[in-house]
């Protein structure tokens, strides 16, 4: 089969290369019994992976068994995996199979394996080296033949600095590693998804679909999606049932999107936290900032360039002054917001002699801070002049937390 024949038969939407290559890799280990580590954000759909290999192997016909290891309490989980022993513990009045035992010619999927208790991890091991287990309670070890597929939204090598994830098991769990890429990893899979969501909704509660505007298209797919595709359907869900107009365009949009000032910009992210501390927030909002007046500056340059170019080249005929005048009182309108007003008055208009006449040009200079810091200080300054001083309005028009803003200005003094 072909990764689209899979993508039709499992239900999964987008175009994505990244995505594509996770399922060419489950398909490439499917008809193996290696043991498959897939990681990714929380809501990006990692368990449609583990089924993926699980039909596309020589198991298919056995059974498949998931397990959410974060929903079972610690004290039974190693009964739910290994099954008990009657009067093993309170309450057991039979004896019990457990999971290994029931899927035994089959597959486990093993959802957020990461958060398994150490003594788990030591019995789950021993499974993966000898195919043997021990019910609680007994002392006659057992056989098993199943194939495990573990999954987690966890950093696994930081969590085995810390003592909570032996690296032993991490290691012979991840002999195939598969990442399942965030949502705003895959931009052009949103409005896809949107509208499937959107149609699925439209169906099941007999309604016109939902449809976006050009301009709300382009907020959806700049947005983070921090709850990655469970988030945009949850959201579409809403959508389709608050919204009286089936048109959505961004002033509806933006009701649904927290923090929808926070754009997709480019950010590194720290090996030893992948999903985001609060540490961390603060200084992805840094390079948020950093980035929008290196962005700003860039353009400045450029318009300056083009200005300067068409000056020593002669094209100065009305349109032209018309058009460097606006240049010049947009640069200086960015340099002293306070004085743009007044600009058209300071700034001289060049002049250009016909034919026979004597030609000569009349110019302000203005030299203009290059300093980050001072750019720093002129966004928020501007910021917080349009939103009225309003911190929350303008850490979202400056798509950093607001919590950033507020040291920013203690920090340049600005109260």
């Amino acid at each position: 089969m072909t990764v689209d024949q899979i993508k039709q038969r499992f239900g999964i939407i987008g175009h994505s290369p990244l995505l594509n290559h996770a399922i060419n890799t489950a398909m490439q280990v499917a008809p193996t019994d290696i043991s498959v580590l897939v990681t990714g954000e929380s809501g990006t759909g990692k368990e449609v992976l583990p089924q993926i290999i699980h039909q596309m192997g020589s198991r298919k016909h056995g059974s498949y068994i998931a397990v959410n290891c974060g929903a079972i309490p610690e004290g039974t989980i190693d009964s739910e995996l290994f099954g008990h022993e009657k009067g093993s513990f309170t309450g057991a009045h039979e004896a019990r199979k457990g999971y290994f035992e029931v899927a035994d010619g089959g597959t486990i999927f093993l959802d957020e394996v990461a958060e398994l208790p150490m003594s788990t991890q030591v019995r789950l091991l021993r499974v993966l080296e000898t195919g043997e287990f021990i019910k609680v309670g007994s002392s006659k070890p057992l056989k098993t033949n199943v194939r495990i597929v573990a999954a987690t939204n966890v950093n696994i090598p930081d969590a085995i600095n810390k003592g909570k994830f032996r690296e032993d098991l991490y290691y012979r769990l991840n002999t195939v590693p598969i990442v399942i890429p965030s949502l705003r990893d895959r931009q052009d899979d949103i409005p896809l998804l949107f509208r499937k969501f959107a149609g699925d909704f439209a169906e099941k509660y007999r309604m016109p679909n939902v449809r976006l505007t050009e301009e709300a298209r382009i907020m959806l797919m700049n947005y983070r999606w921090p709850g990655n595709i469970r988030q945009l359907r949850n959201i579409t869900e809403q959508i389709s049932i608050i919204e009286k107009e089936r048109d959505i365009d961004v002033n509806v949009l933006r009701n649904y999107l927290p923090d929808h000032g926070k754009t997709n910009l480019p950010a590194v992210r720290t090996a030893s936290s992948p999903s985001g501390s609060g540490d961390e927030r603060t200084d992805f909002s840094e390079r948020e900032l950093m980035y929008k007046v290196l962005f700003d500056m860039k353009r400045d340059i450029n318009d300056l360039k083009k200005l300067v170019l068409d000056v020593v080249s002669g094209q100065n005929d009305d349109d032209l002054r018309e058009d460097h005048a606006s240049t010049l009182r947009r640069l200086h309108q960015d340099v002293d917001p306070a004085g743009a007003s007044d600009f058209g008055s300071s700034v001289h208009e060049v002049q250009v002699h016909r034919a026979g006449e004597q030609r000569y040009e009349e110019h302000e200079e203005v030299e203009e801070s290059l300093s980050l810091a001072d750019r720093e200080i002129e966004l928020i300054k501007k910021a917080l002049e349009k939103n009225r001083g309003k911190r929350k309005a303008a850490s979202q028009e400056l798509g950093i937390s607001e919590r950033t803003l507020y040291r920013k200005i203690k920090e340049y003094n600005l109260d």
